[in-house]
């Protein structure tokens, strides 16, 4: 047993001296689009439920008829600044991957630009509080969208974030009514494209999965 003990001892001692000369293996893992993917899912799930929050406080800042359950106005011509999401569900979904990311990241971009603005004029420190951490969210949604479309190999939309022809209420709607109106629309545009984005992220991350764990034999010395 003695010498079984140490002739053991002595072949891990020639193995260890000899490592540099064995086969390497390398364990890589590559975190990716599959990650990223499901990072903005999470994120827009979370900007849903935020949003419910936000919309039903601001409404009721609103005032009726805004915050009552049945208003279903129809959409007028000032309120097509906004980014629609109305789009025909097939339609959409016959769009590849890149062109629905890029429409993504134009529309949070712009719808953005409209809540920074819309920050800017409530009367309510509260609110404006939630605005802000609301912005804070979304900007971090454009941001995750960039990523995504980046690690994917797509390149960013081109041409300005903006809104193209200034935010809600500029120039100023005729009337207060008005001005509530735009309002409306942008919470209700909102909600109806973070409800999508949602579902067009859960179909993207089951299409590249979240991470890939790469071994590599690498043969040094021979």
């Amino acid at each position: 047993p003695t010498g079984d003990s140490w002739g053991i001892f002595t072949f891990l001692c020639a193995a260890l001296c000899n490592l540099p000369a064995l086969p390497a293996l390398n364990c890589s893992e590559e975190l990716g689009a599959g990650q990223s993917i499901q990072q903005t899912y999470d994120l827009t799930r979370y900007l849903e439920h935020q949003l419910r929050t936000l919309a039903g406080t601001y409404l009721n800042y609103l005032g009726p008829p805004f915050n009552e359950p049945d208003f279903n106005p129809p959409r007028l011509a000032r309120a097509e600044r906004v980014p629609s999401a109305t789009v025909d569900l097939d339609l959409w979904r016959g769009l590849t991957d890149n062109a629905r990311l890029a429409a993504n990241y134009r529309a949070y971009s712009r719808l953005l630009c409209y809540l920074r603005v819309l920050d800017g004029q409530v009367g309510t420190a509260e609110l404006r509080h939630r605005l802000a951490h609301f912005c804070a969210s979304l900007q971090g949604l454009v941001l995750s969208i960039g990523g995504v479309m980046s690690s994917l190999g797509y390149p960013l939309p081109a041409g300005p974030a903006g809104p193209p022809a200034g935010p809600p209420g500029a120039p100023a709607a005729p009337n207060d009514f008005l001005k509530k109106m735009d309002d409306f629309w942008l919470l209700k545009e909102l909600q109806t494209w973070l409800w999508r984005s949602a579902k067009d992220f859960n179909r993207l991350k089951k299409k590249v999965p979240p991470a890939v764990v790469t071994l590599r034999l690498e043969a040094r010395g021979f």
